[in-house]
């Protein structure tokens, strides 16, 4: 497998298949999200389509960066959505980067948004379709977020590799910049466990794809097959992952 890593800034064109990776912190509160029962998640290209959204739609939850706002119902927090029931929800989200870049390469083929706590359901997803190519797309600080990129280093390693330890990449998001300012309280909308949950590794058994329906860029949870490392050095697994928009209740959530 052929991995580029790009920030969204660098994108010339859709990519074939591409991986969008937010740890801290929008593709760790979408999968806390899912983890809490929420059926999809509209990924909004500003606030005020967000907005807009949850007008049309009163019993959707919109969820935004930063501090608390009228007319949303959640901040981009996993350690405060982790207490908050979304069974059978539609989420509208919109943050600074992750939800950025998801739509920046909306026209791929395949769309996956990714973090720490689906990163190896996001590495078996992209194992059992055997990508040549997979554009990593490293959403914070114009593609330097050293979270990020580990974070995208990691699953692609994990992709094509049987035993990859993790404890480097982790150990360097940990100490990036933006751990920093949410472990320092610099950032708002911010619980004291939210590096913490997003350093989490493998939390939650699903990938999660972005395909577009009626205009609009949605998240689901993907149900991923499981895939023995050993057809990661000799090509005995073909078996397909259901990438069509799987439900939650196919996500084994």
């Amino acid at each position: 497998m052929d991995a580029c890593f790009l920030g969204i800034a660098e994108l010339a064109e859709a990519p074939s298949v591409a991986v969008v990776v937010d740890v801290m912190r929008a593709f760790t509160v979408a999968a806390w999200a899912f983890g809490q029962g929420a059926e999809k998640i509209v990924l909004a290209e500003s606030l005020d389509e967000a907005l807009a959204l949850k007008a049309r739609h009163p019993d959707w939850v919109a969820l935004k960066d930063g501090p608390a706002a009228p007319g949303f119902d959640l901040v981009n927090s996993p350690g405060l959505l982790r207490s908050v029931d979304l069974g059978g929800r539609t989420v509208v989200q919109k943050t600074t980067a992750g939800t950025v870049g998801a739509l920046a390469v909306k026209e791929a083929s395949l769309v996956l948004c990714a973090s720490f706590v689906v990163a190896e359901a996001t590495a078996q997803l992209l194992r059992t379709r055997k990508s040549d190519s997979v554009t990593f797309v490293v959403t914070g600080e114009d593609g330097q977020a050293d979270e990020d990129l580990a974070c995208a280093q990691y699953i692609a390693r994990r992709a094509t590799e049987a035993v990859t330890d993790a404890a480097d990449f982790l150990r360097r998001a940990g100490e990036s910049h933006a751990a920093a300012e949410l472990a320092e309280g610099v950032r708002q909308g911010v619980h004291p466990d939210d590096v913490a949950l997003c350093l989490e590794l493998d939390r939650f058994p699903f990938a999660m794809r972005a395909t577009l329906e009626d205009s609009l860029m949605v998240l689901r949870p993907c149900a991923v097959p499981s895939l023995p490392d050993e057809a990661l050095t000799d090509g005995a697994s073909t078996e397909e992952a259901s990438t069509d928009g799987a439900s939650t209740d196919e996500a084994s959530i």
